[in-house]
């Protein structure tokens, strides 16, 4: 039994070593590492090729084939039966893994396990959080956003993702696509945990210009899976829209990281945040 643990990344080099540090410091070791490099022009490249581990593998063609193809490309590479998401702008609570592996061995019956998470600015600091508990998730919650699993906080079966790739022609929300898909097919067993187990770094995705994008393309996705449920879904989308339009024309993109988790700060879940980026930052990489 062991994890492949899949990161791809593009001109990360603020935050890739950091990325890198907190799947060093799981608690579960027996994973492989498989740095899927997207055409980067940063240091990121150099920074993968710098971890000096028999675990760790680095990938690189010079393209830039977008996050779908990369995803894909990675599923292909995986040699263990369990598979883990994770951006490299993002960390992970030292247990996250553990926590996920356990949960898929103990249910058979589910093919991906997602997680609550803690928002974090660029620099670390705690914004709040989101997560509850989910066991079954149907394409109307999906439709209706009743449920979201993140993308980024997947440990799944990795014959899930090959007998589900990502469609490679979408830019953004190949996820929300990939879930639809699934739920049509009935091929959807995923688990949502309210655990705090991933530290996603929210202030580069919640700005107009991304949520503009992010909403333009779930009425792509309405067109294909919303059926009569359409008209109705694409109306709160634009008129969702038109809110964001607002708000970045008022210059008040800060409400749209702030909307995104709880507004009260949970004092254990901060200080045990806290603790967890210390262990990070501390954890030494084996380097050449």
């Amino acid at each position: 039994m062991g994890v492949t643990i899949g990161l791809p990344f593009y001109n990360a080099e603020d935050y890739l070593e950091l990325a890198i540090k907190s799947i060093f410091a799981q608690t579960y070791q027996d994973w492989e590492l498989i740095l899927m490099d997207d055409g980067s022009t940063d240091k990121s490249l150099e920074i993968a090729k710098s971890i000096n581990d028999p675990r760790v593998s680095v990938y690189s063609d010079g393209k830039n084939k977008k996050l779908a193809a990369r995803l894909n490309e990675i599923v292909k590479l995986a040699k263990y039966e369990y598979l883990a998401r994770m951006d490299a702008d993002d960390l992970m609570d030292t247990s996250r893994i553990e926590t996920q592996i356990k949960l898929l061995e103990e249910n058979p019956q589910l093919d991906l396990i997602s997680t609550g998470t803690i928002s974090i600015a660029n620099d670390l600091k705690y914004i709040g959080s989101r997560g509850f508990n989910l066991n079954k998730i149907t394409l109307d919650d999906l439709l209706y956003k009743r449920a979201s699993p993140l993308h980024a906080s997947i440990v799944s079966k990795t014959n899930w993702f090959k007998r589900n790739p990502y469609d490679e022609s979408l830019k953004i929300a190949q996820d929300y696509d990939l879930w639809m898909r699934a739920c049509k097919k009935n091929d959807f067993n995923l688990k949502i945990i309210t655990d705090r187990l991933y530290y996603y770094r929210e202030e580069n995705n919640a700005t107009a210009k991304k949520v503009l994008a992010a909403y333009k393309n779930e009425r792509v996705m309405y067109k294909k899976y919303a059926g009569n449920k359409y008209f109705i879904l694409w109306t709160k989308s634009k008129i969702k829209s038109l809110l964001v339009w607002g708000i970045s024309v008022l210059k008040k993109e800060d409400l749209l990281l702030k909307r995104r988790s709880k507004k009260k700060t949970d004092i254990v879940e901060r200080d045990h945040y806290l603790t967890e980026i210390n262990v990070i930052k501390s954890t030494k990489l084996p380097t050449l």
